[in-house]
């Protein structure tokens, strides 16, 4: 038997009507979008639809969307593009202490190169004050990057809050919304922000494609140089199969968000709640009502979480923490957040996704139980 996944934030599967929208581009359509004959016009005109199914799925313009190959390259492309498009206006550029790689890497990198990286911290919650962002801001000042959502405790912050005072003060404002599509209300308007970073793999398409929004008017300097593909945007030749196959993902979740969120919300409330009711000094990380309804992100005192998920051959989660030569490694998010390191060295990560159901959350909550019971028996 398959272990139980409990580990959506990680990666998806594949919609089943993904599959079958991309199938006709993998057996019959194959023709270059650039190509003016009847094969590459086909490929076009799917390019093109995808474009309007990620647009209308923002609240977006179709020529606002520009399609990378996932949400590390859409970081970059946002953060790096402001940061060489903007340098004479500026060399400041303000993020917050729980980013994933794909966007602190990204700020590291420049901050090695001469710009001012301001790392803005959280609360306890994992959350970030609007009023630090705004405190942080200088007259050199080109962009704010602070995530939706955060992939390991699933809180979400106040990026219309934040993306106001960022435009009060004439600066741009890009969010990764990497983990936020697929579970929760994701609109460019709503949310005031210039740049948007998706990955299709955290909501059922494929690995390796993804997209950014670029509000009308933002310059950035390109990435990738070549032909004038993807409205001169970014040079090469469009991934044709997997943007069909992020289109039609971005179809679904415009029309059944609320009822996917649902149906994530009730497993991952009775994985919680069958845990907390087997497992004493189990500690919740991350907001408990501002957060992404798949993630619950646990700590289970006195254990070390590699351990845990060693001995759970039953479940597929993610660790928090790691042991190394004696030496707790702990996450930048929960270290961000102050988690006792007793707490911090346990922390386990699970998420919920639209094929989990309630038999696996239930064998999931037996075997959780009966492993840290285990771990923290005398012996």
């Amino acid at each position: 038997m398959e272990p139980i996944y409990l580990d959506y934030n990680a990666t998806t599967p594949l919609d089943p009507a993904v599959v079958e929208a991309m199938r006709p581009f993998l057996d019959t359509h194959f023709g270059n979008p650039s190509s003016s004959h009847i094969y590459g016009a086909r490929t076009k005109q799917a390019v093109e639809t995808a474009r309007r199914q990620a647009a209308q799925m923002l609240g977006a313009r179709p020529e606002e969307i520009v399609f990378t190959s996932g949400g590390t390259e859409s970081n970059n492309m946002a953060i790096r593009g402001v940061a060489h498009a903007l340098r004479d206006k500026g060399n400041h550029i303000i993020t917050s202490a729980v980013e994933h790689p794909a966007v602190s890497e990204v700020c590291r990198h420049l901050e090695s190169r001469g710009w001012r990286i301001t790392v803005v911290p959280v609360d306890e919650f994992g959350r970030v004050d609007p009023t630090e962002v705004e405190q942080a801001l200088t007259p050199t000042t080109v962009l704010v990057t602070i995530m939706h959502s955060n992939n390991e405790v699933g809180t979400i912050q106040p990026i219309r809050e934040i993306a106001e005072i960022a435009r009060r003060h004439g600066v741009l404002m890009h969010t990764d919304a990497a983990q936020s599509i697929g579970k929760v209300p994701v609109n460019v308007d709503e949310l005031g922000v210039d740049l948007l970073s998706v990955a299709g793999h955290k909501f059922y398409a494929p690995k390796g494609i993804g997209a950014l929004y670029i509000r009308t008017g933002v310059k950035l300097e390109k990435l990738i140089f070549g032909a004038d593909h993807e409205r001169n945007w970014r040079a090469g030749t469009e991934n044709v199969l997997e943007i069909v196959g992020l289109g039609k993902a971005c179809e679904l979740v415009a029309q059944h968000l609320d009822e996917r969120a649902q149906h994530m919300r009730k497993l991952r409330d009775r994985l919680h709640e069958g845990l907390t009711a087997r497992i004493r000094n189990v500690r919740l990380n991350g907001h408990p009502e501002l957060r992404l309804p798949n993630t619950l992100s646990l700590s289970f005192p006195g254990i070390e979480a590699n351990e845990l998920l060693l001995e759970l051959d039953e479940v597929a989660a993610s660790a928090g923490a790691a042991c190394h030569s004696d030496e707790v490694v702990i996450s930048p998010t929960l270290e961000a957040m102050n988690v006792p390191a007793d707490f911090a060295m346990g922390t386990i990560r699970f998420s919920t996704g639209i094929l989990l159901t309630e038999a696996e959350v239930d064998r999931a909550v037996e075997a959780v139980t009966r492993v840290v019971k285990q771990l923290t028996s005398p012996p």
